[in-house]
């Protein structure tokens, strides 16, 4: 084998590296700003919320209709846009806390409710109930197997002026006869609100 022969062998050689490791990084970074929204959505699903902003990183609710708005004694908003049954068995209540004052809101350890195994899982919103009062029954943020509420938790200590925090919360879902629920959660008024699915 010739020298000339062996150059060319080399120099094909890098470009082949060179080309894999370009295929490599594209698909790696995911090529666009689509793919990564692809992925913040699907890991949404561990049900941890990052942040109490909208930009979070969490699937955001569909606001196209509102079932409820509750202001609390000082002056935070939460929005209810859905409370949609599953196949699986279970109720999703979705929402926004939104903060339209001028300063900022420290949220309360009472959103994290009072069980201690709960509580020891860090901040929570599993002191949100449903209550039906035809079926005469409460129900209770459903728990995954390390007692971890399945609701937005670990969320940021405040919410900022002008900011919000979404948020969802997970239930065993009521007979299907039952059409409504009444929604309650500390610090806010109690709300009838309309199950769809």
């Amino acid at each position: 084998m010739n020298f000339q022969h062996v150059r060319k062998v080399r120099r094909a050689g890098a470009v082949a590296l060179l080309a894999s490791s370009l295929v490599f990084s594209v698909a790696a970074c995911g090529g666009d700003d689509k793919g990564s929204d692809k992925a913040s959505a699907a890991s949404s699903d561990t049900g941890k919320n990052r942040g109490a902003d909208d930009t979070a990183g969490d699937t955001l609710p569909d606001r196209s209709k509102t079932l409820a708005t509750l202001k609390n004694d000082e002056g935070i908003d939460m929005v209810v846009y859905s409370a949609k049954r599953d196949s699986g068995g279970f109720l999703t209540v979705s929402g926004d806390f939104k903060n339209p004052g001028g300063e900022s809101f420290t949220t309360p350890v009472v959103w994290s409710g009072e069980e201690e195994a709960v509580a020891g899982t860090g901040p929570s919103l599993a002191a949100m109930t449903l209550v039906d009062s035809v079926g005469k029954k409460r129900y209770y943020v459903l728990r995954d197997t390390d007692n971890r509420p399945l609701t937005t938790s670990n969320y940021a200590s405040s919410i900022e002026p002008g900011k919000s925090l979404n948020f969802f919360a997970q239930f065993p879902a009521p007979p299907n006869t039952t059409t409504k629920v009444d929604l309650q959660f500390p610090g806010f008024p109690n709300a009838t609100i309309e199950i769809s699915g």
